[in-house]
């Protein structure tokens, strides 16, 4: 890897919100009801030379982010940086020289065709919009020999057939060469090899890390998949809802993950070792939240086995608990008589409000409470009771920043704050 001071790449501060339109009167005056919150607050340096990784499960953001790197989604706060510009308001006729040092490379090959285009054309067509090409035919030539160089070949045998005609693989293999064709600096790949048969998933990564070395190429690397990320990126950030949790050199990151989402991502990664399938896994429980309603705090604490009470556990974290708790058929026979139905239960960030059960519901709950009954009891400040009602208050948390850990950034309380 050759790299220099100077990043490539600079994102600073930058959230990405999508507006949802609920219900007939929302369609009607086309105000928003709500925002998805696709990207949220990330600070990134992309080095020249380097392949930088995003990493995530679906729904943590990594698309859109990579999208909004490219300026094909806009973002709506925060600056993007492109080789010491910053492109963040450049219209598209001014974007445009900068589109051919920068392209994409998309996870389906079959939707990045136009079935109706030839191969060579498809190849061919950037040139013509970015006018590298003198005429069709230097075109075509320069198409043909990008074709060769990814592994299309004979590329005179492909140039006037259509993407129906090719395998995945194939087709994944023009998808690459229509990007670099316009010799891009940088290149955002997309899951570049999730919808290909794993028996061409290798060839695929090779193909790119040879590319990378005789083009000079920078790569963002976006993946669900920590193990072929491992096998490709120097570093790389971990995403959760939106939000870097861990950055930093992948070796680093892979040896002594210091998130618990980290960790719990490379936990899961099936281990050839024999000896290791019996290890115990910490796994996170539940699946991604809504990002139009994220969890306040850090917004992995709802499914963080570590969650203590400066994380910022909330009123429905509380009512999500005592839920998760009347799974067991005899908790729920001796507590939901006193609780009553959840659904009627006032519900804030910072408080939940049972309008019945009285003291001894507060009893019940005190009793969880010493007990640690749950992770988030450790935030129950107060229980209060007057008659019927029963107020529980929560400790209010905050959103962890990334700080220095272990030579990476990580945004997680268990660095600098002690559990209690």
């Amino acid at each position: 890897m050759t790299t220099t001071d100077e990043p490539l790449l600079r994102l600073t501060g930058v959230r990405t919100r999508f507006a949802v339109r609920g219900g007939f009167l929302g369609s009607l005056v086309g105000r928003p009801s709500a925002w998805v919150r696709a990207v949220d607050g990330v600070d990134l340096d992309v080095r020249p030379g380097e392949i930088f990784g995003l990493v995530g499960e679906s729904g943590s953001g990594k698309t859109t982010l990579g999208r909004t790197m490219l300026r094909l989604v806009e973002p709506s706060e925060g600056t993007v940086t492109f080789e010491g510009r910053d492109i963040t308001h450049l219209s598209e006729s001014e974007l445009r020289p900068l589109r051919r040092r920068m392209q994409p490379v998309f996870q389906d090959p079959h939707a990045a065709l136009n079935p109706a285009m030839t191969i060579g054309d498809a190849v061919a067509h950037p040139l013509r919009v970015h006018r590298l090409a003198t005429d069709r035919a230097d075109a075509r030539r320069q198409a043909a020999e990008m074709l060769d160089r990814v592994g299309i070949c004979p590329p005179e045998a492909f140039l006037d057939r259509y993407p129906e005609d090719l395998s995945g693989g194939q087709k994944q293999r023009v998808v690459i060469a229509r990007a670099l064709v316009t010799r891009p600096r940088l290149v955002v790949a997309d899951e570049p090899v999730a919808m290909l048969d794993m028996s061409v998933r290798a060839k695929i990564l090779e193909l790119l890390l040879d590319l990378k070395r005789d083009f000079g190429l920078t790569y963002v690397f976006i993946t669900h998949d920590l193990a072929t990320a491992k096998f490709v990126c120097d570093r790389i950030a971990i995403l959760y809802l939106g939000q870097v949790v861990e950055t930093g050199p992948a070796a680093a990151v892979y040896a002594a993950p210091q998130h618990p989402y980290t960790r719990a991502l490379l936990e899961a990664v099936p281990s050839p070792d024999p000896a290791r399938r019996d290890v115990h896994r910490r796994l996170p429980s539940g699946e991604v939240p809504d990002a139009v309603d994220p969890p306040g705090g850090c917004r992995f604490h709802p499914r963080c086995p570590d969650a203590f009470a400066p994380c910022g556990w909330e009123g429905r974290d509380l009512v999500a608990a005592i839920e998760e708790r009347w799974t067991d058929p005899a908790a729920f026979e001796a507590e939901s008589g006193l609780v009553g139905p959840l659904d009627g239960l006032d519900v804030s960030r910072r408080e939940v409000a049972f309008p019945r059960g009285g003291e001894a519901l507060a009893e019940l709950l005190g009793r969880l409470r010493d007990e640690r009954a749950h992770r988030l009891f450790s935030a129950v400040t107060a229980i209060e009771h007057e008659g019927p009602r029963v107020v529980v208050h929560l400790e209010p948390g905050a959103e962890p920043a990334l700080q220095p850990v272990a030579g990476r950034q990580v945004a997680c309380h268990l660095h600098g704050v002690a559990p209690r």
